[in-house]
């Protein structure tokens, strides 16, 4: 028996549509990085863009538990003593609160270039509007997955 290798002939991608709202970060950046990927299909190919088109809306509503609101991203901007950093609560709180969640995810990827092709088909929206309904993304209930895998509170 042969070993089955995707062909973009193959693939088919879906849109699907995430509600952040109330959702655990770290377990949303997993869903969202495993349906990028394409992990959730039976035809998963590890060097082949697979995955979903994935729209998030409501991202600056997402959950941060314990004091992960006080962690700190840094970047280096090039020049000498050029480290800067910010929150994630400054983050959430200033002006792109969708980049908290969209570190998250490309953290989740493997380093290559086909982790940045891939986040690509990732789009992430502050709030509830998306300008994506002609492509009639099917709604993902990310709450009842994670309701399986978690205690309530």
């Amino acid at each position: 028996m042969k070993t089955f290798s995707a062909t973009p002939a193959d693939i088919e991608k879906k849109w699907i549509i995430i509600d952040a709202e109330g959702i655990v970060l770290g377990r949303l950046a997993s869903i969202i990085a495993m349906r990028l990927r394409g992990k959730h299909k039976a035809t998963f190919t590890p060097h082949m863009d697979c995955g979903d088109n994935v729209i998030v809306i409501n991202a600056e509503k997402v959950q941060l538990t314990g004091n992960k609101r006080q962690e700190h991203h840094y970047w280096h901007t090039g020049h000498p003593g050029g480290i800067k950093s910010r929150t994630k609560e400054e983050i959430l709180e200033g002006k792109y609160p969708e980049r908290v969640l969209t570190l998250a995810v490309k953290r989740m990827l493997p380093g290559n270039r086909l982790s940045r092709q891939i986040m690509t088909n990732m789009r992430v929206y502050a709030g509830a509007e998306h300008p994506h309904e002609a492509q009639n993304p099917e709604v993902l209930d990310v709450e009842s997955m994670n309701s399986k895998n978690t205690r309530s509170a």
